[in-house]
């Protein structure tokens, strides 16, 4: 407690229930204040001022008079429970006396029900007696006043107002539609008169009917037109009221130059109100599409085919896809419209009827176009060349030729002098197989599903035809006539870039064949056909690859040849000063390893895959061979026999180039053959009992050993006896 606390105003015989029961209560807080109001008992005036006597009598005193306090409260709190025990019994008295009324209350609820129920049955049963008086009745009245009317026709005299007034005719229009029906059922030779009479108001009537609706339709009063559409359901003249509603529609929605569009608006908008005119509004919408197919588009449509048919069939074709795939996307929208049961099949027979006598012969025309188009793109190709085709030979004695040259690789005929030009254009296949997908795109739109496998089958036809044949083979034979023989000096070697244009343009060939043909024959026996057809002209292109690719090597073997045989002289390893030879090769081996390393190159610049590595192993045992049977057309000194081993290594470092395992192991056998020719006589037998040369047989290493010029006088002969 401190000094800075503020004073109360209470004192300390002012106790009350309220001042203790304030919230929160606090009894340390309580008697802090307690002791706080006591002079003497508090910090103020210091330790002096502190009286502990004063402050137990104020303690005395204040238990006091909590202790009084306490039982006024008890008293308190016991008369409160009295009273609300007596409170208690009272409320548990008025439920009771409530239940008892709310169950008398039910019991007078149950019998009025019942009461109700039987009068309502009394009710039911008394209204069907009436009915069954008033219905014979109201027929007979019904039939009065049709007698009625039936005789003002039988006068011929029409005097009742329904048929004056005009306000009246839907009225009239009832009347006249049940006297027609009751003027059916009469013997002609005795009421034809009456017959006739009726039959004409029915039909001016009808007349009438349709024209109030028509001049609703034109004041957009959509109440009116569906109350005349109600009469008129009951007419003959029904169908000719949807007629005049479809007619009446059309009228101004085609404004812009988009048929398609405007159709699809003209649906939407019709859509909207159909159901509130007519009862069966799906019928309605059918008959507007079918007016709007069969007169407006057909119309349209065959203007615009009409128009480049004879004509342009590149235009007619692009024409008929575009106009056939905007009616489908057209179909499409209508598609969500109530329309009937089957409106799949009944929007599908609207495109048929409209396309069906072009579509019939499109595949024909598809097929010329193609045919022509292709033709003309490879004409003017060659054209730009200044190149006259020559016919490919076919038949007996051109078969027979063909199968000599593959087995036996001459140059069968004159060989042609092409001036490096392969013959191949890839902008002529980016256009073939444009034009050709175009095709497929077509065909897939525009065919029955049942011709689609058979009409794609007729388009790659025409691809593999002008591009695989006319083009690529072509190519290829005249490449192939082009190879120079193997024994020509200084031949220009381009078949590789012929096999590398090939190579592309096939490449692109399997892409269109797998992106576009695929598709369209993959669920079909045609599927097959294609496949054959394709693994056919395949290998057909690969056998005269093969054939250009041997040819050519041939040819670049026959350069060599002539290098070396220009090249290396005699001398070279049998060199007069056996002291001072300071070349490091050959001037043969130098020229012969330039040449290899940039025909190398060219190969694999021409070749993609495992292709390439084919053609180097073949090269490069071509040229293991070359090397070899080259060395073994000289005889070696000492040193002549360090200068081959020179060659050679510098040959086995042109090998590596090739990157072809079983190509460097040739040359570092060759390497160790190269050996024997410098080796001491002593050593020679171990030497031949090498790693490397023991594989091979003695004779090859005898051979080796003969062209040293020491063989006789040293008698190394007797090694291998």
């Amino acid at each position: 407690m401190t000094d800075s606390e503020p004073k109360s105003v209470l004192q300390p015989a002012s106790l009350s229930a309220g001042w203790i029961s304030r919230e929160p209560f606090v009894a340390d807080e309580y008697i802090e204040r307690l002791a706080w109001r006591t002079p003497g008992g508090g910090s103020r005036g210091g330790v002096e001022a502190f009286d502990p006597k004063r402050l137990q009598e104020e303690f005395v005193n204040h238990i006091q008079e909590l202790k009084l306090l306490d039982e006024r409260i008890q008293r308190r709190v016991e008369k409160l429970e009295q009273q609300v025990q007596r409170e208690a019994k009272e409320f548990a008295k008025k439920v009771q006396e409530l239940q008892k009324s709310n169950q008398v209350a039910f019991q007078h609820f149950q019998e009025l029900d019942e009461h109700v129920s039987y009068v309502a049955t009394k009710v039911c049963h008394l209204g069907d007696l009436l009915e069954g008086v008033n219905t014979p009745r109201q027929r007979l009245v019904e039939a009065h006043k049709l007698m009625k009317y039936f005789n003002e026709f039988l006068d011929g005299e029409l005097k009742s107002e329904v048929f004056t007034n005009p306000p009246e005719i839907e009225e009239a229009a009832d009347i006249i539609q049940k006297l027609h029906l009751i003027a059916q059922e009469l013997p002609f030779d005795r009421f034809s008169e009456v017959k006739s009479k009726i039959a004409s108001k029915y039909h001016d009537l009808e007349c009438q009917l349709i024209q109030e609706f028509t001049s609703a339709q034109r004041r957009g009063q959509i109440s009116r037109m569906r109350e005349v559409a109600a009469v008129l359901l009951h007419f003959k003249g029904y169908s000719h009221c949807v007629d005049v509603y479809i007619k009446q529609c059309q009228e101004g929605a085609y404004l812009r130059s988009d048929v398609f569009e405007d159709t699809a608006v003209l649906c939407q908008t019709v859509n909207k109100q159909v159901g509130d005119i007519f009862s069966s509004p799906e019928t309605v919408m059918a008959k507007l599409i079918q007016s709007i197919f069969e007169v407006r588009l057909q119309s349209y449509i065959k203007d615009q085919l009409e128009e480049h048919k004879k004509s342009d069939a590149e235009q007619y074709l692009q024409t008929l896809y575009d106009l056939y795939t905007r009616t489908s996307n057209l179909s499409s929208k209508l598609m969500e419209f109530n329309l009937g049961t089957d409106k799949q099949t009944f929007l599908s027979k609207l495109i048929k009827s409209i396309f069906v006598s072009y579509l019939e012969n499109y595949i024909e025309v598809e097929i010329g176009y193609l045919r022509s188009r292709s033709a003309m793109i490879l004409q003017r190709y060659y054209d730009s060349k200044n190149h006259q085709k020559r016919a490919i030979g076919s038949g007996g004695i051109q078969d027979l030729k063909e199968r000599i040259r593959q087995r036996t690789n001459l140059p069968l005929g004159p060989s042609i002098d092409t001036h490096g030009e392969t013959f191949l254009s890839q902008d002529v296949v980016v256009n073939l197989l444009q034009e050709t997908k175009q095709a497929f795109e077509r065909c897939h739109r525009l065919s029955d599903p049942s011709d689609l496998p058979k009409n794609a089958f007729r388009i790659f036809s025409l691809l593999v035809e002008f591009l695989c044949i006319e083009h690529i083979d072509y190519a290829l034979e005249t490449g192939l006539a082009g190879i120079p023989s193997p024994d020509s000096r200084n031949a220009n070697l381009f078949f590789l870039d012929v096999v590398n244009q090939a190579n592309t343009i096939f490449h692109l060939f399997d892409k269109q064949f797998n992106d576009h043909l695929m598709p369209l024959v993959s669920s079909s026996p045609k599927l097959s056909e294609c496949l054959q057809k394709k693994k056919d002209i395949t290998e057909q292109m690969e056998v005269k690859l093969d054939m250009g690719i041997d040819r050519t090597l041939n040819c670049m073997i026959g350069q060599m040849k002539h290098i070396l045989a220009a090249e290396q002289k005699k001398t070279d390893f049998k060199p007069e000063d056996e002291v001072n030879v300071l070349i490091q090769y050959t001037n043969a081996c130098s020229k012969v390893c330039a040449y290899v390393r940039k025909q190398v190159e060219k190969i694999r610049n021409s070749m993609d895959g495992k292709n390439v590595d084919t053609v180097l192993m073949e090269f490069g045992v071509r040229f293991h061979r070359l090397i070899y049977e080259h060395l073994q057309q000289y005889s070696y000194t000492l040193m002549g026999g360090m200068l081959a081993i020179c060659d050679v290594a510098e040959y086995r470092k042109c090998a590596k180039e090739f990157k072809i395992a079983l190509v460097l192991q040739l040359f570092d056998m060759l390497h160790s053959l190269c050996n024997l020719l410098v080796v001491n006589p002593d050593n020679l037998k171990q030497v031949c009992s090498g790693e490397q040369l023991a594989i091979l047989e003695k004779n090859v290493l005898h051979s080796f050993v003969q062209l040293r010029l020491d063989y006789r006088s040293t008698r190394l002969g007797r090694h291998f006896s």
